[in-house]
C-alpha cells in the first residue's frame, strides 16, 4: 500500500503530473479565444440573409404575374 503524502510535501515534478491528471480535457477547444458576439453590432451577414430571403418571398408567383402576400408564399 502506497503512503499518503501531502500535496504541499510533493516535489515540484509529482505536483505537476497530479495537476495534469485532475485537469480535463478541452477537446481541441481554447475557452481564451472564444467570445461572444457584441449584440449591438451591424451584422452585415444577417442583414444580407433577411434581404435576399424578402427577395425570395415576395416575387414566389411568378405565373400570375403579380405580387402576392409574403404570409401565403411556400418557403422555397
Amino acid at each position: 500500500m502506497e503512503m499518503f503524502i501531502p500535496f504541499e510535501k510533493l516535489s515540484k515534478k509529482k505536483q505537476r503530473e497530479q495537476n495534469a491528471a485532475r485537469r480535463g480535457s478541452w477537446y481541441g477547444l481554447n475557452p481564451v479565444t472564444r467570445k461572444p458576439e457584441n449584440s449591438k453590432a451591424y451584422n452585415r451577414r444577417k442583414a444580407r440573409k433577411w434581404s435576399d430571403e424578402f427577395h425570395d418571398r415576395a416575387f414566389c408567383d411568378t405565373q400570375r404575374k403579380g405580387f402576392i402576400r409574403i404570409s401565403s408564399c411556400r418557403p422555397l
